[in-house]
């Protein structure tokens, strides 16, 4: 088997490791080869597997994978420049220490709190996929040996010597749930906040939380034999030393030195070094350098402290450091030795057998909780997602020939397996084929009177949570028809997400100490209470705070979900400028800009985006509000908000009807296409008209007929150049906020001609208008869209989606 990438060298190192005539001339060019390699090809590889959803664990196996016989292996020219036989040593060093860093990251984002409060049902779960993969896991082993001693080729049927250490590690892996793959994967499928996300990734944590006591406390036995009692016994005293003793007086020090701001990188050293030393003990204690490594992690204050150590440390270990060690994960997973004997079906049998144990376990155990067969299936394939426990007992078991290369190959090929294909089945099966249901219920002008108003108030700092609160206050929640908001913190995921995501776990958190929350968790913590002053003041109006934890380039995805979770009716979106001390708005960020744009195309309610200019500081005794109405969906839809808002006893509601005649009521018949291009058009608008007079009639019958804080008055504007001059004649009104729709299906061509000139697309003509530093308006602005027309599509040629010509009132139900 010389074609195998295999060393048969040994190596002498009299004058100490590392220690040579030119370090900077032998050592160094190999080195950084090594970790260039790594770290690139792992990136590549990454964004390769990006539409398919996974882990960055996967790419790295793959780099190693790729230098194997049947790809790179065979190139002894290229093998040999990558991996030198005079540099194998060093780059195990720097391997393991990534490993020893990666156990540390672990221990420092799992959530103990979230374990030791766990529900019944996610133990349960989490118990189910330990216990029958222990008891089902050593027949298949048993019945893999025997397929490869009856191969006739004895050449090609080299198998270990039966023993209770290759029993053990092969059961052990199977039973290894990977939380950072986990909370990896339902983020990019966008179901890490739904009910089936929250009972994954809680039994996740809990299920890897076991693997590392078993780990503790079976590992030495398949390893150091006999003496293995008095390993496990002196790390389990060493465990306890380190929570009881070493912790107290740890966190005393850390929480003073992150409350004062006092940390600098030389104190931060003396972290990095206490990893190592936990590592060296449990080492010389004989079970592993990584569960030092993990305790310490463990007994580390969690939230600001941890977040600073993740942020700073996660780069170099995780971005350089783990790649090598999962590279050779990889690099011993040889997949033709499977195919080299003649029962190769029966062993690729096992292998899918052995990928159904935790399913099949997960099944029955949500059968008893009463969960949908659809459901216990996507759950027990996400809680069969490997991490780098599986590996890490793998490669102990190759390093001390537990296991040789038939047995590696069938344990690693079941694992990587079991991850990789976890993301694409759940994408297809799981996820409905339509996301949204047709409702009309979610948009505001037609919620019943006496029907419950749902809000997803989108937030991403305290800041904003002030104005959204003085926004939905002005709805005029009334027992007769109540609120229920749902304030939605919006966090961006970076670096290590499962860390994150653990972080986030709890809701709210306000029982750990304020030294102790990182910046998002005091973000979200006064979020929370802002938003809880609302339902204090209000018997009418009941608050609920959540938060999503995504990359922004996705995160509206999350936030339809929530949306639709939650039955709202309208969405409610921060403008992504703020008011300055001039009195100007200044861009935030130009992302929150982005996550509206994508919001608004394809919404699953009606949204609204909210320009604040100080809205919050306004007294509610005497509130003016400006509704301007020019036509379409949206604008009824802006009509139907300022309806409900004028039953608010301190405010003054102004609705002006924009009259379009010549030139601007001219039809724009370019997004109809050539063939009937007009007739349609035509078409579309008088249908349009119709429903615009009807709703407007119904309002000045209704409304400003029976209440003298509601004025209606009408406007003309026969050409684009009077838009502005009639906005700016109504701007000396000085009202406090306008209400505007944001212009979707509206049909004219001067609008469409003014759309091109927009800053800001999302807003439409009129909403660009007042929220420009150059209008000059002191005055807040609400953008509507209507759900059930398609959204704004935002393109090179910035046209709307039109409605259905057949009936306006049919809903478009997004695909995916």
């Amino acid at each position: 088997m010389d074609h195998l990438g295999c060393y048969n060298v040994t190596m002498l190192n009299p004058n100490r490791i590392w220690q040579t005539g030119n370090v900077l001339k032998s050592e160094l060019p190999i080195i950084a080869i090594q970790l260039t390699w790594g770290a690139m090809m792992s990136r590549l590889f990454f964004f390769a597997y990006k539409p398919l959803h996974q882990p960055r664990l996967i790419a790295q196996i793959s780099v190693g994978i790729l230098l194997t016989y049947p790809f790179l292996g065979k190139f002894q020219s290229i093998y040999g420049f990558i991996y030198p036989v005079e540099g194998v040593l060093n780059i195990e060093v720097l391997a393991h220490f990534g490993l020893v860093f990666y156990a540390f990251l672990t221990g420092l984002e799992m959530n103990l709190d979230t374990i030791l409060h766990a529900k019944k049902k996610a133990v349960s779960i989490a118990a189910a996929g330990i216990i029958f993969p222990m008891v089902v896991a050593p027949g298949l082993y048993y019945l893999h040996r025997i397929l490869y001693k009856s191969d006739p080729h004895e050449r090609l049927t080299i198998m270990e010597e039966s023993s209770i250490s290759g029993y053990l590690i092969w059961t052990l892996v199977l039973t290894v749930t990977g939380f950072p793959v986990v909370a990896h994967t339902l983020s990019e499928l966008k179901l890490l906040y739904t009910g089936l996300g929250k009972n994954a990734i809680t039994a996740a944590m809990i299920s890897d939380t076991y693997s590392w006591i078993l780990f503790m406390l079976l590992i030495p036995f398949s390893t150091i034999g006999e003496k293995a009692v008095y390993s496990v016994a002196s790390t389990v005293v060493f465990v306890f030393v380190c929570i009881f003793l070493v912790r107290p007086i740890l966190v005393r020090i850390i929480d003073r030195k992150t409350e004062n701001g006092e940390w600098d990188d030389e104190e931060l050293l003396y972290v990095v070094m206490g990893v190592l030393v936990c590592s060296l003990i449990t080492d010389v204690l004989g079970t592993h350098s990584i569960v030092g490594a993990f305790v310490y992690g463990l007994i580390l204050p969690h939230g600001r402290f941890a977040d600073h150590v993740i942020s700073v440390s996660d780069d170099f270990a995780g971005g350089f450091f783990v790649p090598l060690y999962f590279n050779g994960s990889g690099m011993r997973l040889l997949f033709t030795s499977m195919f080299l004997q003649v029962h190769w079906p029966f062993t690729g049998l096992i292998v899918l057998l052995l990928c159904t144990l935790k399913i099949v376990s997960t099944l029955f155990t949500t059968f008893f909780f009463g969960m949908r067969i659809q459901d216990g299936l996507s759950l027990g394939l996400i809680l069969n997602s490997k991490g780098a426990m599986a590996l890490i007992m793998l490669a102990m078991a190759w390093d001390r020939q537990i296991f040789l290369i038939p047995t590696y190959a069938v344990a690693a090929s079941a694992a990587v397996l079991m991850t990789m294909v976890v993301a694409p089945i759940i994408n297809i099966v799981y996820k409905p084929r339509k996301r949204f249901e047709q409702n009309k219920l979610k948009t505001i002008q037609k919620l019943r009177v006496d029907a419950e108003l749902r809000i997803l108030a989108c937030v991403h700092n305290n800041r904003h949570a002030t104005g959204m609160i003085s926004l939905i206050e002005s709805f005029n929640a009334t027992r007769l028809s109540p609120m229920h908001v749902f304030a939605l913190f919006l966090v961006e995921l970076t670096g290590r997400g499962a860390a994150l995501v653990a972080a986030h776990m709890a809701q709210p958190i306000s029982q750990v100490g304020e030294q102790n929350l990182t910046k998002s968790q005091a973000e979200f913590e006064s979020i929370n209470h802002t938003f809880q002053s609302l339902a204090e003041a209000y018997d009418a109006v009941r608050v609920q705070a959540l938060n999503v934890v995504s990359a922004y380039a996705t995160i509206h995805e999350d936030i339809y979900n929530a949306a639709n979770e939650k039955r709202t009716s309208l969405i409610l979106l921060p403008f992504h400028k703020h008011l300055t001390s001039e009195a100007s708005l200044e861009t935030t960020s130009v992302a929150y800009k982005d996550i509206n744009q994508n919001v608004i195309q394809g919404a699953p309610c009606s949204v609204g985006i909210f320009v604040d200019r100080d809205f919050g500081l306004l007294p509610k005794t005497d509130i003016r509000i400006l509704m301007l109405f020019v036509g379409g969906p949206d604008d009824r839809e802006a009509l139907a908000v300022a309806w409900r808002m004028a039953g608010h006893p301190g405010i003054q509601l102004s609705v002006v009807r924009v009259l379009l005649f010549d030139d601007a009521a001219e039809v724009d018949t370019t997004h109809h296409g050539e063939a009937q291009g007009i007739l349609n058009a035509v078409m579309d608008s008088e249908k349009q008209k119709e429903l615009d007079d009807e709703y407007v009639s119904a309002f000045r019958l209704t409304a400003v007929n029976n209440d003298d804080s509601i004025s209606y008055s009408e406007v003309d504007v026969h050409n684009g150049e009077e838009i502005p001059m009639v906005l700016n004649k109504l701007d000396k009104l000085a009202c406090d906020l306008y209400i505007v729709g944001q212009g979707n299906c509206r049909s004219s061509r001067v609008f469409s001609s003014l759309l091109e000139w927009c800053d800001c697309f999302e807003l439409g003509v009129i909403g660009d208008i007042l929220a420009s530093n150059n209008f000059g308006s002191r005055a807040s602005v609400l953008v509507v869209q209507q759900y059930g027309y398609g959204g704004m599509v935002l393109g090179k040629n910035l046209k709307h989606a039109t409605a259905n010509i057949d009936g306006f009132e049919t809903l478009v139900v997004k695909a995916e």
